[in-house]
């Protein structure tokens, strides 16, 4: 490649880096204004830059005086990890046989999970609503969990299934040969090798349960039970919208999920069969 063409994808690579990221720098700038006014202006660089509105979203109370950000963060922390937690735990084992074993129901099973991935939350709100409702779990974090599970559980049977579909079978042969059981396999062998899938499925099924607004914002009517993408939506009034407190408060949302992100980021592109064979 010679120089020009060189210098030519770099001034490329420059362009598209400033476009992806100019979104970001200009919410950024909308966060450290102080003014609630929507910005107009190109330029990402604030005149006045202050961290206002993270304070005032940061300290916002309620009518009691509780600290209302604080409850929500933990709302939000308590729905994506429990939703993850549940969905990694029923779906391992259930992809696990999926793939492994052969038997009555497994192509119906898997075309039903399939069939579940069609549709989306909304559709299915009304007859959640009902559901949430009989068994009494509206306004509470249960009800919640329970929702986001149905729908995190087949997307990470899938996510799993497949992953498992490339394992090496030899790997778990050999602990049956050497007296083990399946189950010795499955936890000693198959877990192991899948922990970048793990680890993908985990973040996905983080951030389905983080980011979700409609059935939040369906099921919950009390702010202290709301979630923060249910809270952002306070900012955003009938006559007016307060620009500065929604981009900080936008900001703020994104932190977890980008520490989650870095936390897993060596699990993600780790090797596949790193442990898997003696050196």
């Amino acid at each position: 490649m010679s120089r020009i063409e060189r210098a030519l994808t770099h001034l490329v690579l420059i362009a598209a880096t400033a476009a992806t990221l100019y979104p970001v720098v200009w919410v950024v700038k909308m966060a450290i204004t102080p003014s609630q006014g929507f910005s107009t202006s190109s330029t990402p660089w604030p005149e006045h830059p202050t961290l206002s509105n993270f304070v005032d979203v940061v300290s916002t109370r309620d009518m009691a005086g509780h600290w209302l950000f604080g409850r929500q963060l933990a709302n939000s922390v308590i729905v994506a990890a429990a939703v993850t937690l549940v969905g990694l735990v029923l779906s391992t084992s259930a992809a696990y046989a999926l793939s492994r074993f052969r038997f009555a129901g497994r192509t119906l099973s898997l075309r039903a999970f399939l069939l579940s991935q069609m549709f989306p939350g909304v559709v299915t709100s009304i007859p959640l609503y009902v559901l949430l409702d009989r068994l009494h779990l509206l306004n509470h974090l249960a009800g919640l969990v329970l929702v986001y599970a149905t729908t995190a559980v087949p997307f990470c049977v899938f996510m799993l299934k497949g992953y498992f579909d490339s394992l090496p079978r030899e790997l778990e042969e050999a602990v049956l040969l050497d007296g083990g059981t399946r189950f010795d396999a499955f936890v000693k062998v198959a877990l192991p090798l899948a922990r970048p899938a793990l680890a993908v499925t985990a973040l996905f099924s983080f951030l389905t349960a983080w980011n979700e607004f409609i059935l939040a914002a369906t099921f919950m009517n009390d702010p202290t039970m709301f979630t923060l993408p249910v809270a952002l939506q306070r900012y955003v009034g009938d006559y007016s919208t307060e620009w500065g407190h929604f981009a900080a408060a936008a900001i703020l949302v994104s932190l977890p999920v980008m520490a989650l992100f870095f936390a897993l980021e060596r699990h993600l592109v780790g090797g596949l069969t790193a442990g898997g064979v003696k050196g």
